[in-house]
């Protein structure tokens, strides 16, 4: 009796505890959001964890600001490898903390290093494959991609 109880249980158990586990490692891997409204963002929260990339705009139906998050939003993944975050300003009557250290003229995308640098402003939309280049020109970045392949070696 006692190696059946055993075999049922090793049966039957699984079959409640899987979903279980399951669910919880969603829960953990979950991706945080890669855009967020910069107008009530602080800068200071990213500092050496994330590249800022933020989008101003003086409208949120301005056609380049529209195309520079369809452009973003196309490839994710290949902004959360390099750590990238979207900050959007859309309001410059709100005269966030953004755009008064950054400011910005009409449209205008800026990508920040995790120092909080200012490495490139642009005038017009750029691909991720654009960003990606100039991230990984980066010292910072080089240095990831380094201690990267090191880990995997070890």
């Amino acid at each position: 009796m006692g190696y059946m109880k055993r075999f049922c249980l090793a049966l039957v158990l699984p079959i409640f505890i899987g979903p279980a586990l399951a669910a919880e490692e969603q829960v953990e891997t979950a991706e945080p959001p890669l855009i967020i409204d910069g107008e009530t963002a602080d800068i200071s929260e990213y500092l050496w964890i994330n590249r800022p990339v933020i989008v101003f705009s003086d409208s949120p139906a301005d056609p380049r600001y529209v195309q520079q998050l369809e452009l973003l939003n196309a490839l994710p993944d290949d902004l959360r490898d390099r750590d990238v975050i979207v900050l959007t300003d859309a309001n410059p009557e709100g005269k966030s903390a953004l755009r008064k250290k950054l400011r910005p003229r009409g449209f205008m995308m800026v990508l920040m290093s995790k120092d909080g640098t200012v490495y490139l402003r642009k005038p017009f939309p750029w691909s991720v494959r654009e960003i990606s280049r100039s991230i990984d020109k980066l010292p910072s970045r080089q240095q990831e991609v380094r201690d990267r392949r090191e880990t995997v070696t070890q």
